[in-house]
């Protein structure tokens, strides 16, 4: 069983960084990888690094909004930069000029801070990286953010909304764990529940992640419709801000979509996730890890990346 939740764990990363693909891409049933590699096929002999060439761009790409490729690998056209202050939102460390994303994904972010906007002690919402101008791979941090449809929010409730450019790089989040994870901590409060739980049943979104314990504490607290528990998924680290990503929007050919979330609400995977973290089995004496990746080049990512990266 401990390996069974090791592998479930495991799986959840890889579906958070880039794994997981159903590749449904222009209308055709494709494993991930076969859909990349069509979409790939065009710049096979570029082997520039995509981080050095997107992590300078300071402006989308023209045109009509596109999501092209996957979550980890691929790049947008036409996305919207979220406005660094809204009535109910402040985009923080605006230095990485990461507050870009698909009008979708815009859009949801200015109603889900709406809602947080009713919450006790909540003005609002922090926004924290969304993607780049026109996506790709960043210059430090993040697998996934490529195609302008994911966004990490703070955890820290937005109680004022007139943070000045010094404070929003300077600010910290607050976690919300402890014991690595396996439990929420006294900064955790039913807001963050009932903020989770509205971006959860938003049919936008695809999958939120979160570290064990917080899933933990809402399979324990929701009452009635308990779908949208299905939604939040198990990620490591993501104790000061949850990780929202939202589906391949409809018609969108070039979006490559991730396997649907499995099943039923998850409650009990989390609760053996915690357990894992708090009784580790002994280290695999086999285990051999597996090579490093090294980042990604242009022939990496599908081919209209390159069109996009020189689109004036």
């Amino acid at each position: 069983m401990v390996r069974k939740i090791a592998a479930i764990v495991l799986l959840t990363v890889l579906a958070a960084c880039g794994g997981g693909g159903n590749g449904r891409s222009g209308g055709q049933d494709e494993s991930p990888d076969q859909a990349l590699a069509r979409l790939s096929a065009q710049n096979a002999d570029d082997t520039r690094i995509a981080r050095d060439l997107f992590g300078h761009v300071n402006g989308a790409a023209a045109g009509p909004a596109q999501s092209i490729g996957f979550y980890s690998r691929g790049c947008q056209a036409g996305a919207l930069q979220l406005p660094e202050t809204g009535p109910t939102w402040q985009a923080m460390r605006l230095s990485r000029n990461r507050n870009w994303g698909q009008p979708e994904l815009v859009d949801f972010l200015e109603d889900l801070s709406a809602f947080a906007a009713t919450q006790p002690g909540w003005q609002g919402l922090y926004i924290g990286d969304m993607s780049q101008p026109r996506g790709g791979p960043m210059l430090t941090g993040h697998a996934s953010h490529q195609v302008g449809l994911d966004a990490d929010i703070w955890m820290l409730p937005a109680s004022r909304l007139n943070l000045t450019a010094a404070e929003r790089e300077n600010l910290s989040s607050i976690r919300t764990d402890r014991s690595s994870g396996a439990y929420t901590n006294g900064d955790w409060t039913p807001a963050h529940e009932a903020i989770l739980r509205r971006a959860a049943m938003d049919p936008r979104v695809e999958r939120i992640f979160v570290f064990p314990g917080a899933k933990v504490a809402m399979c324990d607290n929701a009452t009635g419709d308990r779908s949208w528990l299905s939604k939040i998924r198990l990620l490591a680290n993501h104790n000061y801000h949850f990780h929202v990503r939202l589906a391949c929007p409809e018609g969108d050919a070039s979006c490559v979509a991730q396997d649907p979330v499995p099943a039923g609400d998850g409650c009990d995977e989390a609760r053996e996730a915690v357990n894992l973290i708090l009784n580790p089995p002994p280290p695999d004496p086999n285990y051999v890890p597996p090579p490093p990746r090294g980042p990604l080049t242009i022939a990496q990512l599908p081919g209209q990346c390159l069109a996009v990266l020189d689109s004036n």
